[in-house]
């Protein structure tokens, strides 16, 4: 069976000869570059560096031969980068201070401080850290000045923004190019509508509850510019793309959802659904996917209406609700991407033994009736050693 084949019989909610799985088809299921050229060394794999392409996160390109060792069926195109060929032609040497040798798109871009924190673009990488952060995590917050993006300005980014039908043309062009290049299912992952917290999570839940009609503006503005541009980019990768990230918001804590379910069904769900509605306008066959962290079990009816077809991280481990009760809630309606393992216990704390009796528990409950793409609930950091994460893609292979 094509690797391709696999993926989109899980979206129609049908069973394949296995699992189909991910490694890095979008930028939360992804690998840190900290364990990368050690797991390459570990599948026997010729020896490179890795090619940052995400220095927030300090993400590393999974290869063809990184996806082919672990056998996963998923490859994405961003507008700049894909990992369905070789693309080490487009970066740089640098080392971070001595820290990781590996190749990044500007070098130029990073500075060092005395005290050896890299830094670039106001975040922070310290000596001891994996990830570059931003000062409060970007999340400022002022309970004596809520701050509000003035809805001019909002408009004039966004008109700054507008790719023009040359830039639509070229991604268009690298997703032929891509399709011609495997047989894995393609990710468009850059066309996202951002409804994000206005000013970070707890300033933009605070003016959810303060001024709705202020986030309603906001938003309808924001749905309004994506679905446009989504419709434009659907059409003109029509038939080399088979799913397109359309949401990218995070709305849960370890606990909960960040703002109540109903306050999500009132001004996030509906302003997803312009989006979604004109990305399948465009394309019938294109699924769209939302990436949204923590405990949002609650709003996966929700999520359902709002028109996306994929969930994920599907982080199971927050909030009680178990990965059978995921399953169940989305069973045929909703294409659970994630939560093959427990990414904050059994993952970084377990051993080997232990993880893999976990994948041959989650994997066949979550794949019965198709639906479900398996990988880690959120990236490989940089503390999951190489017997680790191969052990997670063999277990569930044949589970």
């Amino acid at each position: 069976m094509k690797r391709r084949d696999r993926v989109i019989k899980a979206f129609n909610f049908e069973e394949a000869d296995r699992v189909p799985m991910d490694l890095g088809g979008m930028r939360s299921t992804s690998i840190s570059c900290f364990q990368y050229s050690a797991l390459r060394r570990y599948l026997g794999l010729e020896e490179r560096l890795p090619l940052i392409y995400d220095d927030f996160q300090m993400l590393a390109i999974p290869e063809p031969d990184v996806l082919d060792a672990l056998d996963c069926d998923v490859v994405f195109v961003d507008g700049k980068y894909s990992n369905a060929f070789d693309e080490r032609h487009k970066f740089r040497y640098y080392d971070f201070n001595g820290r990781l040798p590996a190749m990044v798109g500007r070098p130029d871009s990073y500075s060092v401080l005395e005290n050896g924190t890299i830094v670039k673009n106001g975040k922070s990488m310290p000596t001891g850290s994996t990830v570059f952060d931003d000062p409060h995590g970007g999340n400022i917050f002022d309970l004596d000045n809520i701050y509000k993006e003035p809805l001019s300005e909002l408009r004039e980014k966004l008109e700054r923004q507008r790719l023009d039908d040359a830039a639509i043309e070229k991604l268009a062009l690298m997703c032929r190019n891509v399709r011609e290049a495997t047989d894995r299912a393609v990710f468009l992952t850059d066309f996202e509508i951002p409804l994000e917290f206005v000013g970070g999570i707890a300033n933009g839940a605070m003016l959810c509850l303060l001024e709705p009609g202020y986030i309603k503006d906001y938003h309808e503005m924001k749905a309004e510019y994506y679905a446009r541009q989504m419709e434009r980019v659907v059409k003109a990768i029509r038939g080399s793309a088979d799913l397109v990230l359309s949401g990218n918001q995070d709305l849960g804590t370890q606990n909960t959802t960040i703002v109540s379910p109903d306050v999500a069904d009132e001004l996030f769900m509906p302003y997803f659904k312009i989006v979604n509605d004109a990305a399948h306008a465009a394309d019938p066959g294109i699924r769209t996917f939302l990436h949204s962290c923590g405990a949002i079990y609650d709003i996966i009816d929700s999520v359902v209406d709002a028109g996306f077809d994929i969930l994920n991280p599907v982080q199971w481990c927050a909030g009680g609700h178990s990965y059978k009760e995921w399953k169940d809630r989305a069973r045929n309606r909703l294409v659970l991407w994630g939560g093959g393992v427990d990414s904050q216990h059994t993952l970084p704390l377990g051993t080997v033994e232990e993880i893999k009796r976990q994948v041959s528990e989650v994997v066949p409950y979550m794949k019965k009736d198709g639906g479900f793409v398996f990988c880690n609930i959120h990236n490989l950091t940089a503390e999951v050693i190489p017997e680790k994460i191969k052990a997670i893609y063999d277990t569930a292979k044949i589970s």
